[in-house]
Formats: structure tokens, C-alpha cells, sequence
């Protein structure tokens, strides 16, 4: 058996490394459970924006910007506010001005537990969680206790994230809304060139965005530019991308219906596949200002301000946890050739 699951340090970070199916995953338990380095090394791919220099406190000090961070509760919250059914939160506002909102929430940058670690003929894999509870010093801001469980499993279908966050409160309801800031390298064919990436993001239509990057609550018709996404031409680097939101939809691969996004390495025909589970309602597409070697299809589970929207919340994606009670979501990394 070569598959593998183990405890090591990667520079000075504390990580699990995974090894199966031809793959290999570091996960630094300690900067959020996040996946910072996935290769296929058989088919030469490396998924996310990595460097090998890189130490604790260089992925801490911008904690979204590198492998594949989860954020709750993620993007923007105008001027800090948290409206829920039965409460209003005030959060830190963490953007500067123009923009004056909460952004990113905190469960990234968190020292997670290592609860369960294995490996058997068939996958490796590890399970991660984090209890929030008063001992965080964000609890002020959200008082609602509540622990979050990630298990990563590796094996020759990729790497598959298993997300799960269950209300510990005894009255008060959970605000749920989670997506990954996920950075993907550019380019994520070893040897490749980023002028021959291609993505493809089965989008609906745009969600309007003003200055502050809040939804205005009106939606576009999608232009030649958006269309890139939809028909698979978008060049998803070396040109800005700056927070293009669009509703997700589905597209349909060999007779099966597929959610999330492919990119493609046009020269070799190497694809990088993303799949999200239903509750991923929304995708940004991000990429830092198009020429730093990475972009972010963001997959979102609700609207950016969506608990602050009059807009109803079957179409913002904004669910409540009620006591006692668990939201999951899925993710599955692969390549196909």
C-alpha cells in the first residue's frame, strides 16, 4: 500500500501530508486547515498558489491568498453588520475605507485540532476541527458557539473536502454562509505558460456590485466578457479580474451534470477540475490584479451582505443554523487528461 497519512512540518509550518492515488497534500492544521500545497505528480500539476519558501508567518500575514483557506463568514458585510432572524451583530469592520466593511471573518487564520488521521489501501485522509466557543477572542462580535469539522480525503479521484458546521448554541440561530477563497497557480500545468489557461465557469447571470463591492441587488445581462466564462475562453490571468459575481449553474460533462469549474491547459490538454455540492449557490472570480501568478474561482454558498439584503433568501443562498443542528458542504479537487 503507497498510500499515506502522516504528521510533518513543511518550513516551520505543522502539516499532514497525504499521500494517494498519484497525488499529494499538505494541509497546515494550524492557518485554518488549509490545504497549502496540492500536486497531482504523476500528470505534473500543481492545483494551488504555492511557494516553496514560504513560512508561518508569510501565509498567516495574508492567510487568503494562498492554497485553499475556507472562510467563514465570508467576504463583505457592510459597515460590519450582521442582521440575523433573531439578533444583530456588529463584526469589526476590517476594510479600509471606501469600503468600510467586515471582509473574511476569522476561521482561517485559527489553529485547528487533528482528531482523526489514516490511510488504507483504497485513500489517506485526515479529519480537522475547530470549536468556537468564548475562548475566541471574536466571540464578542458573534456570540454563537458552534464547531466546524473538515475532512480531507485523498485518493485516486483527487482530493475531496468534507465540510460540516454544527450549532452548539442552546437558543440562538447560527448565520451561515461559507465559501473558499481558493488560489489556484498560474500555471498549474508544470512547465506550462500562463497565456494557455483557459477557464470555464457555468455561470447564470451577474450580480451588480458598487463601489464598495456590496450587491446592489440588481442583476445584468451577461456581456462578451462574462459569455468567456460560460463558452470556456476566458484567459483567467495576465488581464484584471476584479470581483466578477455571477449565480452558478451547471454544465454537463460526458452525459453527467457538473458544478464548479475546469481550467485547462490548452498546449497539453491537462484540465484542472473544481467541483462544489449544491449549497455553493454563487461564484466570484478574483485574480489580484491579473499578473501575480495565481487566480481565485470563489465558490459561495450565499451572497456577499446576503443576511442584509431585502432580497429573499432562496435566491441570496443565506441560510440559518438552528441549535443543535449541522450545515455540510462538499468539495472534490481532480485532473483530467
Amino acid at each position: 500500500m503507497n498510500n499515506s497519512a502522516q504528521k510533518t512540518t513543511f518550513n516551520d509550518i505543522p502539516c499532514i501530508q497525504l499521500k494517494a492515488g498519484g497525488y499529494e497534500a499538505l494541509i497546515a492544521y494550524e492557518i485554518g486547515s488549509n490545504v497549502i500545497r496540492l500536486q497531482d505528480r504523476k500528470n505534473g500539476m500543481e492545483f494551488f498558489r504555492f511557494n516553496p519558501e514560504n513560512t508561518l508567518a508569510v501565509i498567516k500575514q495574508s492567510a487568503e491568498v494562498w492554497g485553499l483557506p475556507t472562510l467563514y463568514l465570508p467576504n463583505r458585510f457592510a459597515d460590519g453588520v450582521l442582521k440575523t432572524s433573531d439578533a444583530v451583530y456588529q463584526l469589526p469592520v476590517n476594510e479600509k475605507a471606501p469600503y468600510n466593511n467586515h471582509i473574511h471573518g476569522f476561521i482561517h487564520k485559527r489553529t485547528h485540532e487533528v482528531v482523526e488521521l489514516n490511510a488504507d489501501s483504497n485513500c489517506a485522509w485526515v479529519k480537522t476541527r475547530y470549536v468556537y466557543d468564548e475562548n475566541d477572542e471574536f466571540f464578542k462580535y458573534l456570540p454563537v458557539p458552534f464547531t466546524a469539522e473538515y475532512t480531507f480525503t485523498l485518493s485516486e479521484n483527487g482530493l475531496e473536502q468534507n465540510i460540516s458546521f454544527t450549532n452548539n448554541s442552546g437558543e440562538k440561530v447560527l448565520p451561515m454562509s461559507l465559501a473558499s477563497h481558493t488560489a489556484i497557480n498560474a500555471p498549474f500545468a508544470v512547465g506550462g505558460k500562463e497565456e494557455n489557461i483557459r477557464l470555464t465557469v457555468p455561470i447564470g447571470n451577474k450580480c451588480e456590485l458598487n463601489e464598495r463591492c456590496l450587491p446592489t441587488e440588481q442583476f445584468k445581462e451577461l456581456t462578451e466578457w462574462d459569455l468567456e466564462y460560460k463558452n470556456g475562453t476566458k484567459c483567467p490571468v495576465l488581464q484584471v479580474v476584479d470581483n466578477d459575481m455571477y449565480f452558478g449553474e451547471y454544465i454537463d460533462i460526458n452525459g453527467e451534470k457538473f458544478h464548479g469549474i475546469i481550467a485547462e491547459d490548452t498546449a497539453s490538454g491537462k484540465k484542472l477540475c473544481y467541483e462544489v455540492s449544491k449549497e455553493y449557490n454563487f461564484w466570484i472570480i478574483w485574480n489580484d490584479r491579473g499578473f501575480n501568478h495565481y487566480f481565485c474561482p470563489e465558490p459561495m454558498t450565499a451572497m456577499i451582505d446576503a443576511p442584509n439584503l431585502s432580497l429573499p433568501a432562496e435566491m441570496t443562498g443565506y441560510v440559518e443554523i438552528k441549535p443543535s443542528e449541522t450545515f455540510t458542504s462538499h468539495q472534490r479537487f481532480f485532473t483530467k487528461l
